[in-house]
């Protein structure tokens, strides 16, 4: 078996992990929901977004008070009463059906996440009832999957709110070289990937193209919002992020909605330097809202690097 780094040494950084111990910055008032979108937050930020000359109205030089579509125009495309869609926004409609959700989503140019976020959105009550889910555990099915990959490929587990619910010790060593291998067995103490994006120096520092991949993690949250209103713990972590990282409140503000499924990670490694690698999310069928991320060499140097990772360890030092 080729061994691979696994320090569990003073970090160098203070780690940001699921428990509130660990975080890099102060704890202050316990979050709320309030920083959730809803469907009327969600609609007219839409809305804002797409101008009267992108869905063939005319304007005739008159001047706007809003910087998109008035609700009047977008209710008259998508065939449905003024008074119906204000109500809709407001949170005062009830349940929309699919055809009416779908002519929104045509007019307001949605791409199929945001579509299927405008229909998580319109499904769930006007007041989300908060509770909290027992703890997350990967399925055996998909362990057994993390273990046939071996320690050539770095992979980690995530659930839902993105804690780290498992990992080999190559993806270990590649993305949290400074915490303990054990944390993700740890339930109330997981890493938990959005923290350490937005409150930890290290992951910072790691990627070199953070702030692509921060608005990719915001844009992920708010999808998963929409899939599970009534999580406690997922409503805790985005008020959380949002007091806490002016960084992450921008970025949620902006109202991004995506899915991200495969990318690439530029990094700056302390032990192996500069690196790319490309991953790609495996879902698991006997556990949807978990996901499996695989990642891959984007090049010979890059694949040069993870190799000597995987090769690196207490028995090898670099």
């Amino acid at each position: 078996m080729v061994p691979t780094l696994c320090r569990d040494g003073p970090a160098s950084h203070p780690p940001a992990v699921g428990a509130p111990g660990r975080y890099t910055h102060p704890r202050t008032a316990r979050p709320t929901l309030e920083a959730v979108e809803g469907l009327g937050a969600f609609l007219k930020s839409r809305r804002d977004r797409v101008t009267p000359e992108q869905v063939g109205l005319r304007t005739f030089g008159t001047a706007r008070r809003v910087p998109g579509l008035r609700r009047e125009e977008l209710a008259h495309l998508a065939g449905v009463s003024a008074g119906y869609y204000t109500r809709l926004e407001q949170g005062q409609a009830g349940t929309a059906s699919a055809q009416v959700l779908d002519a929104l989503a045509r007019v307001l140019q949605l791409d199929r996440v945001e579509t299927a976020h405008l229909h998580n959105l319109a499904g769930q009550p006007a007041v989300p009832r908060l509770s909290a889910p027992p703890a997350e555990e990967p399925h055996p099915r998909v362990l057994v999957l993390l273990a046939a990959l071996g320690e050539s490929i770095p992979a980690l587990v995530l659930g839902r709110r993105g804690d780290v619910l498992a990992w080999n010790r190559t993806g270990h060593a590649l993305f949290a070289e400074h915490l303990p291998f054990d944390a993700p067995s740890r339930p109330h103490g997981r890493p938990s990937v959005p923290r350490m994006f937005f409150l930890d120096p290290f992951t910072r520092d790691l990627h070199r193209n953070w702030e692509e991949l921060a608005r990719i993690h915001v844009a992920y949250l708010r999808l998963t919002a929409g899939r599970f209103p009534t999580d406690a713990r997922l409503a805790e972590l985005i008020g959380e992020l949002t007091m806490r990282s002016d960084e992450f409140a921008t970025m949620w503000a902006g109202g991004e909605v995506s899915d991200c499924t495969v990318g690439t990670m530029h990094l700056r490694h302390p032990t192996v330097g500069a690196l790319s690698v490309n991953y790609q999310v495996w879902l698991q069928p006997d556990s949807p809202d978990h996901r499996l991320e695989v990642y891959t060499p984007d090049g010979p140097g890059s694949a040069d690097a993870l190799r000597i990772l995987t090769q690196a360890g207490p028995d090898h030092p670099l």
